[in-house]
């Protein structure tokens, strides 16, 4: 253990709050035509969006070039309260397609006996991963405890041990049994010794985070003071401490001691009763390990809000493969219970967003990280529209259930402004609640209308307006949901925030929405105001959802720019399609293997051995292929081992070669893309 004592670095491995579904072991594989029609037998389930197979879901890490998402998992059903919760895990090399492998951890100890809780990852000195995470004793108290992979080589980190000295950290006397969780990511300070921040909810009522030290991740001890603590926002919980780059810099920031007090940090909290996310930009004090608000109190309840939707429990972690800080949260179901349990599945992730800090330095912006584009396919686009006092327009050509939405408004005037109370600032949701898409306004309201039906009877509108108070301008966010589904048994609110923009120098503002099935993600001002919803449309069932822009004020507002897209499944954690299983074989009709890089084409199978030194070309014609997929293994027949030290495969996307009527020139010019 004495590279515990060199000064290594702490990405991160934080596991949401509440638990997550039971993934089907692929080694239990279904039939293919069981695997597809589970896949599609609800019009709700998520084409693009993390999520597990069956059941209940809700950090992420990467390591030898694989993404890790590790999250807490109920494998008896679709709710949070039935069985013991163990540690899910798929693996990704782009964070957009995922697959399954069987459990990290479960439930088997004296500490962890009734359930493997939240809990984070750091990286060692010589890069080995450490969990730490919350496990529920015998007693049912919370305690803190650490795993190790069995075998550290291992890209995937398909084991790992739970030591007998678990916990690692003790109920302390001060703290409510069961208020005392969710371990961050540690971090290394400029003495050696690492930290780690623990929720706790102490028996005074105080809500706090508290700091441990260690310098051998076995002993640790409580530092006098907490990182935060509250007497009014109740129990915090999933913290998160993090630094970040100067203003505008978008290049992530990991822990390092030579960090230390100068940087900015980030620090996060969950906050239970309100069942939301707060941050705040501030400094951090390695040497008393106490965090220091810049410009804001001690009630992270008015603090900045990551997301102003359906989210919970989000976590960073530094990407290292890529140098940026990405951001994942949990969007948890809203329609009753016994359809989702019916269903069979609940939960999401919201689509890995890359984090930075703006060009002022007050915020953080969010954007979708770059690879949801690859699943880009139809472009509309458009440039220059008007869209007077009462327009809608439909955008044709991009399905309705799967799409990303890039517009940029143009506001000519703001002469229309509506006046707005001091009071209606303080509470942007009931704002848009009072000020909804179809009551007429000044200046806006302006925006998309997502899932809807074509009689309109169904539509989740997402939309601006601009206010003024005391001669300045106030730009408001909405998504509204209350009339997303006809049905009366869902939970359908409007959701806002402010948008911090001077829209009076700026006279535009962009949005972009993501839309997969029963998820709507918005991005506001280029990513200053976020929401995300959850939404049930009735019609989708029978009939496709429609995209439509509309402007409910009286003034004209000018689109600008507007692009479009169809948005391709992924491949997430379905049951006999995942990229990787339990035994690590590869089973892709079509792939890559750098080992001795085999290229596999249907029939033709090209092999080159030793960097290309020998080369066979074979042709084959297998039966099989014609009903179901083929599949691609390792093996060694030898009476010795055989290291696998390095192994990638990839899908390969179909060429375009002289199929009829699908070139890429004609005979007269060139053919316009596709994309456009």
């Amino acid at each position: 253990m004495a590279g515990l004592r060199l000064a290594a670095y702490a990405v991160l491995l934080c596991l949401l709050l509440s638990p997550t579904a039971a993934l089907r072991w692929l080694a239990d594989r279904v039939p293919e035509s069981n695997a597809a029609a589970a896949a599609g037998r609800d019009s709700y389930r998520t084409s693009y969006h993390f999520q597990p197979a069956e059941n209940w879901q809700n950090g992420p890490m990467y390591y030898k070039g694989v993404y890790h998402f590790f999250y807490q998992h109920n494998p008896y059903r679709a709710t949070w309260g039935n069985g013991n919760l163990s540690w899910g895990h798929s693996v990704s090399v782009d964070l957009i397609n995922w697959s399954a492998l069987e459990n990290a951890m479960d439930p088997d100890s004296s500490f962890d006996i009734n359930g493997c809780w939240s809990g984070s990852a750091t990286f060692l000195a010589d890069g080995t991963p450490v969990f730490l995470y919350t496990g529920i004793d015998t007693n049912n108290n919370q305690v803190q405890n650490v795993a190790f992979p069995k075998n550290a080589s291992d890209p995937l980190l398909r084991e790992w041990v739970k030591p007998s000295y678990n916990p690692v950290i003790a109920l302390p006397d001060d703290v409510v049994h069961d208020n005392f969780r969710d371990p961050s990511t540690a971090w290394l300070g400029r003495d050696g010794l690492w930290r780690v921040a623990v929720s706790a909810g102490l028996k005074d009522g105080t809500g706090s985070t508290l700091v441990y030290r260690s310098k051998d991740f076995r002993q640790w001890e409580r530092n006098a003071e907490p990182l935060y603590s509250s007497d009014n926002s109740g129990m915090v919980e999933c913290p998160d401490l993090f630094p970040v780059a100067g203003p505008g810099d978008q290049n992530g920031l990991d822990y390092t001691p030579s960090n230390g007090a100068e940087a900015s940090y980030v620090l996060k909290q969950s906050v239970m009763v309100t069942l939301s996310d707060y941050y705040v930009l501030g400094r951090y004090d390695d040497a008393a390990d106490t965090f220091s608000p810049v410009e804001a109190d001690n009630d992270c309840r008015t603090w900045h809000r990551f997301d102003y939707g359906h989210v919970y429990a989000s976590k960073s972690f530094y990407d290292a493969g890529k140098n940026r800080r990405v951001l994942w949260s949990w969007a948890n179901e809203s329609d009753p219970e016994p359809d989702y349990i019916a269903r069979g599945w609940a939960g999401v992730q919201t689509v890995p967003r890359k984090i930075w800090l703006s060009d002022d330095g007050k915020q953080l912006l969010q954007w979708p990280i770059e690879e949801i584009e690859t699943l880009r396919k139809t472009r509309v686009g458009l440039l220059g529209a008007e869209m007077n006092a009462g327009g809608m327009n439909e955008i044709i050509g991009v399905a309705g259930m799967q799409a990303d939405v890039e517009v940029v408004f143009e506001i000519p005037s703001l002469e229309g402004a509506e006046n707005v109370d001091p009071n209606q600032l303080l509470d942007p949701q009931r704002l848009c609640g009072e000020k909804g898409a179809s009551v007429l306004g000044g200046v806006g309201p302006f925006g998309l209308l997502v899932l809807a039906s074509g009689d309109l009877q169904e539509h989740t509108s997402v939309f601006f307006r601009v206010f003024k108070h005391e001669g300045k301008y106030k730009v408001l966010m909405c998504t509204d949901l209350r009339r997303s589904t006809t049905r009366a048994d869902v939970y359908k609110p409007p959701y806002g925030g402010f948008v911090d923009i001077d829209i009076e120098k700026e006279r535009s503002i962009s949005l972009r929405t993501l839309v997969d099935h029963s998820v709507v993600e918005s991005y506001g001002g280029g990513g200053r105001t976020v929401i995300t919803a959850r939404a049930y449309p009735e019609h989708v069932a029978t009939a496709n959802s429609r995209l439509f822009m509309f402007n409910n004020g009286t003034g004209a507002v000018k689109v600008s720019k507007l692009d479009a897209w169809d948005l391709a499944p992924a491949k997430v954690n379905l049951p006999g399609d995942g990229l990787i299983t339990a035994a690590s074989s590869m089973h892709l009709r079509q792939a890559i293997v750098s080992i001795c890089q085999d290229s596999v084409d249907h029939s033709v199978v090209e092999s080159y051995g030793g960097g290309g030194r020998t080369v066979i070309t074979a042709r084959v014609y297998p039966e099989h292929a014609q009903t179901s997929n083929s599949r691609l293994f390792m093996f060694n027949n030898g009476t010795g081992a055989v290291k696998v030290s390095k192994l990638d495969a990839w899908e390969l996307a179909p060429a375009k070669v002289n199929v009829p009527g699908d070139g890429l020139i004609t005979h007269g010019s060139m053919r316009p893309g596709e994309a456009y």
